[in-house]
């Protein structure tokens, strides 16, 4: 070997390390004077909380734990910041307050295993919103917890999942959100007093919504698909505590879904985030007008985080694209200029060399309209080896946001076609709702056809046709490799469901129960589940296949990893399995993110690009 050479395993090591270990900055949260925004970075290596100058600039560090912090809060009158950590990134989070100088660190909650999830501070900033299972893993309740004593009010018990979204400015009202299963949700008025609750939203079958009191307290402005496909920008008139109008809808788009929406302190502006296949547009609302007009020049192709500041003059967000890494911008409202906040980290990776894909519009075998994001590596002129991913949820999206996995591989001749089988979100109401229960058996069949559509188009070599994915993407890959397994040559699990019986038993009681409509009842459906499992089928796949798995994972247990490695193991399948013992569900800390994405570039250059 030449002198400063290295040879081809330690060139995909330090690629896919450093892909692994580019940076991100998201959930900004304005002070309440305007001057800075507390974010969550993984600058340190694991995510923390920090705060820098509105202007940019160099930013302080404010937690330094080793747990992972997935998002933050300022507190409306500023003293505290409200954080949620996940220790040993599980499920179990906890809600803690610190000062926003990184003192006065404290937990709220009660720090066992219970689920715990952040919500809204009040307007008087004394009280935070948060939901808990602490008092029946079964369900997950509302609370309130005081900030100075702790004390924690339950406001309403749970049929499912429920949570309050907002407080009225004189803190009589609480915006309860209730989800009593995965494809259905309600909003309701409730006294923080005597809980008494009333229904803004109504509906038969499946909807969503998402809402925020209106400055005044006159109205609740939602997100909602109500009688309607795709999800739009509505309101409803609070005539008292216990009347209302009727859902009214202000500004919609028949070839978008709104992705989420802020308000400006002053009652006169909304901020809207649209999906349009992916990629987001922005638009400011006049609320006093019903004038709607859209912000040119976004930084990037998916935005998120909306948030107005106090006085009204500067929106923040989060955007990232397939060749921007995510970093806080604030959008100056009286200029409509952007400005760049923070500036990730990416050693020695040249951003504008990075691959950004293409939509590719297709046909499922039953004719149902599809699509999916196509990264080719640069300077390809045949066929490629190629990893079909599919994303988690089901109810999520794939889009073209920066993915340091897709570029390593890309980085090394092997592209990636990443599509929105049915069931995906973003493309309205009935599409995500078309793999419910035996639904299912099509969105196994569309696993097919991505892999038939980029064979037949020459993007990808037959031979040389890999498939990985995560979570429920995981669950795909396991159902491709053992459904179609002459179509695979190695696939990638990452946390992935080989068997709804074991899943449905062993998940978070309270994820059982809402997700039994989207998947199946084990009282009811069995044999519908059995038949859906990979593991009834396990001996079918024969391709190599590597394992990720993360040690405290309580949303999908490490058993369902274990099961597909019996089955391996026995028949004498190449595998390999790798467990993070600090990790839950999906891989937080950049030294796992490096070891894992530097193990699946070795496994399909190994296994796709062999002679």
């Amino acid at each position: 070997m030449e002198p400063g050479r290295t040879n081809r395993a330690d060139e995909l090591e330090e690629t896919g390390a450093m892909m692994a270990r580019t940076g991100y900055c998201k959930s900004p949260s304005f002070s309440p004077d305007g001057k800075r925004i507390a974010f969550i970075s993984n600058l340190s290596g694991t995510p923390q909380v920090w705060t820098v100058a509105v202007e940019g600039g160099w930013p302080e560090l404010v937690t330094a734990l080793d747990d992972t912090v997935e998002n933050v809060l300022w507190s409306p009158e500023g003293s505290w910041l409200a954080l949620a950590v996940a220790p040993g990134g599980g499920m179990n989070r906890q809600i803690y307050l610190v000062r926003p100088d990184g003192t006065g660190l404290r937990r709220l909650t009660k720090g066992s295993m219970e689920n715990n999830f952040m919500g809204v501070w009040s307007p008087d900033g004394r009280r935070l919103s948060l939901s808990s299972n602490q008092r029946t893993f079964m369900v997950i309740d509302a609370y309130l917890a005081d900030a100075e004593s702790g004390e924690l009010q339950l406001v309403a018990e749970g049929r499912g999942v429920c949570g309050l979204m907002d407080v009225s400015r004189d803190g009589r009202l609480g915006l309860l959100y209730r989800m009593v299963d995965r494809t259905s949700d309600s909003l309701s008025l409730v006294n923080l007093s005597n809980g008494k609750e009333v229904l803004l939203t109504p509906h038969e079958g499946p909807a969503q919504f998402n809402g925020k009191f209106s400055h005044d307290g006159k109205f609740v402005y939602m997100q909602s698909n109500k009688d309607r496909d795709r999800i739009v920008f509505a309101r409803v008139e609070l005539n008292s505590e216990d009347e209302h109008g009727e859902i009214e809808i202000i500004c919609e788009r028949d070839d978008a879904v709104l992705d989420g929406f802020a308000l400006d302190e002053q009652g006169t502006k909304a901020a809207l985030s649209w999906n349009v296949a992916g990629r987001n547009e922005l638009t400011l609302f006049d609320l006093t007008t019903g004038e709607s007009s859209r912000v040119q020049g976004l930084p990037a192709e998916i935005i998120s985080g909306l948030r107005f500041s106090k006085d009204g003059e500067r929106l923040v967000m989060s955007a990232q694209g397939a060749a921007a890494l995510p970093d806080i911008w604030t959008l100056n409202l009286e200029s409509f200029s952007f400005q760049q906040v923070t500036r990730s980290p990416h050693a020695g990776v040249r951003l504008e060399e990075m691959v950004r894909p293409e939509l590719v519009r297709f046909a499922a075998h039953d004719g149902l309209a599809l699509s999916g994001w196509l990264y080719r590596p640069h300077g390809t002129t045949s066929a490629p080896p190629l990893v079909l991913s599919f994303h988690g949820g089901p109810e999520a999206q794939e889009r073209p946001e920066f993915n340091f996995t897709y570029q390593a591989l890309l980085r090394h001749g092997i592209g990636v076609f990443a599509p929105n089988i049915r069931g995906s979100a973003g493309f309205g109401k009935t599409f995500v709702n078309l793999d419910n229960g035996p639904l299912r058996f099509d969105a196994i069949r569309d696993v097919k056809t991505c892999a038939e559509r980029v064979v037949a188009s020459g993007f990808a070599d037959p031979k040389r046709l890999g498939i990985m994915g995560a979570s429920y993407g995981g669950y795909l890959v396991l159902a491709g490799l053992t459904e179609f397994p002459e179509l695979f040559a190695a696939g990638a699990d990452i946390s992935g469901i080989v068997n709804f019986e074991t899943f449905l038993a062993h998940t978070e009681p309270w994820m059982a129960m809402i997700s039994r409509i989207k998947y199946g009842d084990p009282e009811t459906d069995l044999e519908m589940l059995r038949r859906l499992s990979p593991i009834h089928k396990i001996d079918n796949l024969v391709a190599p296949t590597i394992i990720f798995h993360g040690a405290n994972d309580t949303n999908v247990p490490p058993s369902e990893a274990e099961q597909v490695l019996e089955s391996l193991k026995r028949r004498g399948v190449p595998f390999e399995y790798i467990v993070f013992p600090d990790e839950g569900h999906g891989l937080s800390k950049t030294s796992n993110r490096v070891r894992a994405t530097a193990a699946i570039v070795r496994w399909f250059d190994k296994h796709l690009k062999a002679e």
